[in-house]
């Protein structure tokens, strides 16, 4: 049996974790108004005459204003004059007022009006009744046609197109405090993933596992978990599982992807190891796992291209006989992701992405192996880039006889 697998109950386990968020502090308001001038200086270089950010991750990112994206308009229209001004229903200013960091003054509609007209009518008392509005780009359709339709029929000549080229600018490199805040929500995960490992028993269900591993996360300090993927067997190959709930059996590979959210700031950790004794087989497949990790990590450099290290992680797979490309038995997805407010968000590590690798932006490495009909394997870790190169948010697994590296 692996180190650190079995053994204990779920109380046991659950009695040894505790809170893990003292001493770490949400981002200060100093730093929201930093962003908001950033993004000004953008939409000055871009020539923008106003951005829309929709409630949401990048409402929370610039303001601090956490709230959720419904079928009613909620958001905030920043001009390149600096001029802020949120948009909300009139029954909700009071709770939105109180979710502010970023104070700034709340234009609001009836039920029974609409939020496009009044969308429309702020940008006009602002002046601006042509030139390029960009929007939110996880603006949900509705809103957007609205905003067209709008802007059609009261004759103004704006163009709307995606807030990304501002919105993932300012957001792809990580500041101190927001490396700091997901340092901090990756311990937290990985002592849960530990804790989970310990009350493995043959008979234990998906479910069961799962169920422990939200009321962990709330122990050491989170709301839960923010999702939570446990798959046993040969489920284990599928990466984001599959339809039923699994029994554990002797011999079984275990794969376990969750996290959970610290102040905004997202964990996201896979480990995957063997319940009894690793065959040959589950050995050899995991080695090839952990070397694809290590070169896609060595190939992160100040420069180099996103796309690159897929290609490195991609590569190392080709010549132990995987993929090509996509192809399974191999690596059927992109090498990573960016992380920090959203689980996925931009840039990406995948061909095509051509983004140059720089200080501050912080990615998952999983180029998982998968094998249909057998199992799985996926290590993911998270790495943050630095002048001298990427350094690891978490320690990768030692060996499939030592996930925890004790």
């Amino acid at each position: 049996m692996a180190l650190g697998i079995g053994g204990s109950t779920p109380q046991q386990a659950l009695s040894k974790l505790s809170d893990m968020t003292s001493g770490i502090s949400p981002i200060t308001l100093q730093e929201y108004q930093q962003r908001v001038s950033r993004a000004v200086d953008l939409m000055k270089q871009l020539d923008v005459e106003a951005l829309y950010l929709n409630a949401g991750t990048n409402l929370s990112y610039f303001t601090g204003t956490h709230w959720y994206a419904s079928e009613r308009m909620v958001g905030a229209i920043l001009t390149k004059t600096g001029q802020l001004t949120y948009i909300a229903p009139w029954f909700e200013e009071s709770s939105l007022t109180d979710f502010m960091q970023v104070k700034a003054p709340v234009t609001t509609w009836h039920e029974h009006e609409s939020p496009y007209q009044l969308f429309v009518n702020t940008l006009k008392h602002q002046n601006i009744t042509q030139g390029k509005v960009v929007i939110d780009e996880a603006t949900s359709f509705f809103i957007v046609d609205g905003l067209l339709n709008e802007a059609t029929a009261q004759d103004i000549k704006i163009t709307l197109s995606s807030s990304k080229p501002i919105t993932a600018q300012c957001r792809m490199a990580k500041s101190n405090q927001e490396i700091a805040l997901m340092q901090r929500a990756k311990m937290m995960t990985m002592a849960v993933h530990q804790a989970a490992a310990s009350i493995l028993k043959p008979g234990i269900t998906t479910t069961e596992v799962k169920e422990f591993i939200n009321i962990a996360h709330q122990k050491v300090g989170s709301n839960g978990s923010t999702f939570c993927i446990v798959l046993f067997g040969e489920a284990t190959a599928y990466p984001h599982g599959v339809k039923e709930a699994q029994t554990l059996q002797e011999n079984d590979m275990v794969l376990i992807d969750t996290g959970c959210l610290l102040h905004g700031y997202q964990s996201d950790i896979t480990r995957t190891y063997v319940y009894g004794q690793a065959t040959d087989r589950q050995r050899q497949v995991w080695e090839h796992e952990k070397k694809a990790q290590l070169a896609a990590f060595n190939a992160a450099q100040i420069g180099q291209r996103c796309e690159d290290v897929d290609g490195a992680a991609r590569s190392y797979l080709s010549a132990q006989g995987y993929g090509p490309d996509y192809q399974v038995p191999g690596l059927p997805h992109r090498t990573g992701h960016g992380i920090g407010l959203d689980i996925h968000e931009w840039p990406y590590l995948v061909k095509g992405d051509t983004t140059l690798l720089q200080p501050g932006m912080c990615f998952s490495n999983e180029p998982m192996i998968c094998i249909y009909g057998e199992f799985g394997v996926r290590l993911e870790d998270h790495f943050y880039m630095t002048e001298q190169g990427p350094v690891w948010f978490t320690e990768p697994a030692h060996s499939i006889d030592n996930p925890f590296n004790r």
